[in-house]
């Protein structure tokens, strides 16, 4: 039998590499297989992915890090997709094949699975609106990551660290958060917001991604929840960077978000506020459409296009290596920020065709517990 061929020696990826990123993305890569997803010999590992350098590249480390685990990696390449856009019929079938490792590695977004949309998957008393979320968070079959927007000295700065601190301070803050009744943050630049947390479970994106139903992003570093629907009120000012549909940006001017009763009803500021009141327009409008030409259930359209202003996540960065770039993957999960994200949540029970981060700097985020207990998880950016 012929030994695999590995992306490493061919010369296409070694132009696509700066010399000096090769050695450290084939570290960040061995991380990533082997004290991740924790690869074993003979597992199947989809890995999608996009034409463009960066995730490319990353992609063939990928390939080269599973294979050299032990792993049976497959690698697809479709085109660009953005936060509406559907992924292409032949990835979609691919998860058909139940691969135990999920790898999606791409520049923007996976992409919507168009049958998902039209018919959810039914599992248990929640349905799922993508084959991936099926099998992910239903099923737990398989165990992933995901990096959307993810760029080569990104990968090779973050993703090697100190896995055993980071899920100690995730662990915390979600053990805080899943405790609480509400959570109210506080920054400099104007949030003085007040959620509902009763009955929500928050979740830890800390790198764990070795057991079936485990995964989040690389890099790793947050503790988030969603809302209670319904129960956000007050202000964000989003100060740090924010995803629109057009993809990631840096705020020059805060956007002010004024909240009632869950949804974002009032956007101002300057150019970026109205990037946003855009983004948030254009959800709306093609839940409806998508509705008309069937491709959502009936009915649906007017929910989908409800939550296009929905409060879907309260999230706490964690990674000591992370850093506001602009970059909303790896911004997420820098020190002393939090984010908010306007959209779908994590919990299945407020749908939209969006799910826009946006980040807060030196929150001060105080938990509060049924009993009267008051615990301050960060004070101003600072872990407690």
């Amino acid at each position: 039998m012929l030994a695999p061929l590995t992306f490493s020696n061919l010369n296409f990826f070694k132009a696509g590499v700066p010399f000096l990123l090769r050695e450290p993305l084939k570290k960040a890569a061995a991380t990533a297989a082997k004290d991740v997803l924790a690869v074993k010999k003979g597992e199947q590992a989809l890995i999608i992915t996009n034409p463009q350098k960066d995730v490319l590249a990353i992609s063939a480390a990928m390939y080269d890090a599973v294979l050299a685990e032990g792993g049976r990696p497959a690698l697809i390449i479709q085109n660009e997709k953005d936060q509406i856009d559907f992924a292409e019929p032949a990835v979609i079938a691919a998860f058909a094949a139940k691969p135990e490792i999920v790898i999606s590695l791409s520049s923007k977004k996976l992409g919507k699975d168009k049958n998902g949309v039209k018919n959810p998957y039914p599992y248990g008393n929640v349905s799922f609106d993508h084959i991936f979320h099926l099998l992910q968070y239903g099923e737990k079959s398989c165990r992933a990551f995901w990096s959307p927007g993810v760029t080569l000295e990104s990968f090779c700065r973050t993703v090697r660290l100190d896995y055993a601190a980071l899920r100690s301070s995730c662990k915390r803050a979600a053990e805080i958060l899943t405790a609480a009744e509400s959570v109210t943050v506080k920054a400099p630049g104007g949030t003085d917001i007040k959620i509902g947390v009763l009955g929500r479970i928050a979740k830890q994106d800390d790198g764990a991604f070795s057991f079936m139903g485990s995964g989040g992003n690389l890099p790793a570093g947050e503790a988030f929840i969603s809302p209670q629907n319904g129960t956000s009120n007050g202000v964000i000012a989003f100060d740090g960077s924010i995803t629109l549909n057009s993809g990631d940006i840096l705020i020059r001017k805060p956007i002010i978000c004024t909240v009632k009763d869950g949804f974002a009803v009032k956007i101002e500021g300057g150019s970026e506020a109205g990037l946003l009141r855009d983004a948030i327009k254009a959800a709306e409008a093609s839940a409806f459409s998508m509705e008309k030409d069937g491709l959502l259930p009936k009915g649906k359209g007017a929910v989908y296009a409800k939550n296009a202003s929905n409060i879907g996540e309260l999230g706490i960065g964690l990674n000591v290596k992370a850093r506001i770039t602009g970059n909303m993957l790896e911004d997420e999960k820098a020190f002393k920020t939090c984010h908010f994200a306007i959209g779908h949540n994590y919990d299945e029970d407020a749908p939209s065709l969006i799910h826009l981060d946006g980040l807060v700097r030196l929150p001060t985020i105080t938990a509060f517990t049924s009993s009267g207990e008051e615990i301050i998880i960060e004070k101003e950016g600072v872990l407690q």
